[in-house]
């Protein structure tokens, strides 16, 4: 392994577009793009100046000069990816929904330990250093003892039925692609919910069109979550506790803005993000300290918790009926 880690990208869509342009602007280095097309790879790497285009997966996991695969395909197919390239060797970091289930989010957990490679989910936001300040302050106790957490995704997407995000068959819905950000944004200041209540609406193609979401804790805490895929909403963030609270501007899973406030609605503190791009290098940067370290699982988001997150959006799948194909 070269002493600077080498990246491979498995798909060559908008959020492979996304992630590359934030690595090369600081200072990643990418090897290497595969596509199911030879024509997309090799549009793909002579947009970023990428040295290799392949025209399979398996020739991209193959590439020695690939240490580390970025899988960025629609989730239903995360789990071949990932064993593919777990297989082939490589620590892999696995877009968000990390599968479609936690039994697909299991099995590449058990594989890449078994390996003894780095597996990570590209939940991007919990690397952002407003979320890292965000926890200090929590951690410290400005704000008490926490109590709520509130949070919106609401896009105003495509509506046309053949649209990945209408297709059952793709994982479509709200839910996986919108949802599981305020869903990952609960877990990761309440931890594990004790108990899990939802509703939602229905797509003509069955997928769900928004979902509400209630996370209960043991301790009596509640997170109050929502997401929708056909009305645009504020996309902000609450953490509410016995001293104060956090108000986290929209975007709040994007570098942002947060203010603190003490019970009386007095200013402690503001918060001003100084990330001048998207920030997905900082989830790329948490990999490569891992493999450097020889560890398999971070601080910020283990493996073992991705899993349990997969599992709540069994739960709430379960409770609203949006079944996938094959499940």
């Amino acid at each position: 392994m070269s002493e600077k880690l080498r990246w491979g990208i498995i798909g060559t869509g908008f959020i492979a577009e996304l992630f590359v342009t934030d690595l090369l602007a600081n200072g990643f280095s990418v090897a290497a793009v595969g596509s199911r097309t030879e024509g997309a790879a090799q549009e793909f790497a002579e947009r970023f100046g990428i040295p290799a285009a392949h025209a399979s997966y398996e020739a991209l996991v193959a590439d020695e000069s690939v240490d580390i695969v970025y899988v960025a395909t629609p989730h239903p197919f995360h789990l071949a990816n990932a064993t593919l390239a777990l297989n082939a060797g490589k620590h892999v970091l696995v877009e968000k929904a990390f599968t479609i289930n936690a039994k697909d989010a299991a099995a590449i957990v058990a594989l890449a330990e078994e390996k003894h490679l780095v597996v990570l989910e590209a939940m991007w936001t919990r690397f952002l250093p407003h979320m890292a300040r965000l926890r200090e302050l929590i951690a410290e106790g400005v704000i008490g003892q926490v109590r709520t957490v509130i949070a919106d995704h609401n896009q105003s997407l495509p509506s046309d039925p053949t649209h990945r995000l209408q297709d059952p068959a793709l994982g479509g819905g709200a839910l996986l692609d919108l949802g599981i950000y305020p869903v990952s944004f609960a877990w990761d200041i309440l931890g594990k919910p004790t108990s899990v209540s939802a509703i939602a609406s229905k797509t003509p193609t069955g997928v769900d069109r928004q979902t509400a979401i209630i996370l209960g804790y043991e301790d009596g805490q509640q997170a109050l979550l929502h997401t929708a895929l056909d009305t645009a909403g504020p996309n902000t963030a609450s953490v509410i506790g016995t001293d104060g609270w956090v108000a986290i501007e929209r975007v709040f899973y994007e570098p942002t803005a947060f203010t603190v406030y003490n019970t009386a609605g007095d200013v402690i503190e503001r918060y001003e993000s100084q990330v001048s791009d998207r920030g997905m290098q900082y989830q790329a940067a948490e990999v490569e300290n891992l493999v450097r370290a020889g560890a398999l699982a971070g601080d910020i988001l283990s493996p073992s918790e991705t899993v349990g997150i997969m599992e709540t959006l069994d739960e709430i799948r379960a409770q609203i009926g949006l079944v996938y194909p094959g499940e």
